[in-house]
């Protein structure tokens, strides 16, 4: 199975420069990973799923519940620890017009989480879905793990906790507006 580092080892050039060039560092938005962003941000999404959808049994793990688990999976956070695991914070920083400092930069959640994505969308385009949610699916694994077993929902975690108190979360209308 592939993994995003020998993926993008593999890409062309060009796709490559991409997934580094921030928006600030060129004349020409469309020559940053913005748009590879938000191609791979699905690509990710879909990995994700394709490989959740058929390993869980639908009654224990209806649509609700692997939304929230994919959610997780593929959240800023992890994508995040996925770009430190791939050493992408180095490379972005290396890619860094001359008298720029990008190390502030290289280690937003935000920023990472946009390479991780570009670098997914880059690997779609040169080799496709199959090979890339592959890829996907093996980089993101501690991710996809953690969220099966230590899920984050803090909405069902209060109502858990109050429940064993013998409390209940009590809802009220502030306002309403609308038609």
């Amino acid at each position: 199975m592939p993994t995003l580092a020998e993926l993008l080892d593999e890409l062309p050039d060009d796709l490559a420069r991409q997934v580094f060039t921030h928006a600030s560092w060129s004349e020409r938005r469309s020559e940053s990973y913005e748009r590879l962003a938000f191609l791979g941000d699905s690509v990710l999404s879909l990995a994700v799923t394709t490989y959740l959808y058929p390993r869980f049994e639908a009654e224990r793990f209806g649509a609700g519940r692997l939304t929230k688990i994919r959610a997780q999976a593929v959240s800023g956070r992890s994508c995040k620890e996925v770009a430190e695991r791939l050493d992408l914070p180095r490379r972005l920083e290396d890619s860094a017009p001359e008298g720029v400092s990008a190390a502030a930069l290289a280690r937003t959640e935000r920023v990472l989480a946009s390479v991780v994505e570009a670098l997914i969308g880059a690997c779609y385009l040169a080799f496709a879905f199959e090979r890339t949610a592959a890829a996907v699916v093996e980089s993101f694994a501690p991710e996809i793990e953690a969220a099966l077993e230590h899920p984050e929902d803090a909405k069902s975690e209060l109502q858990e906790l109050l429940a064993r108190r013998g409390e209940s979360v009590g809802y009220r209308v502030i306002s309403e507006e609308g038609p």
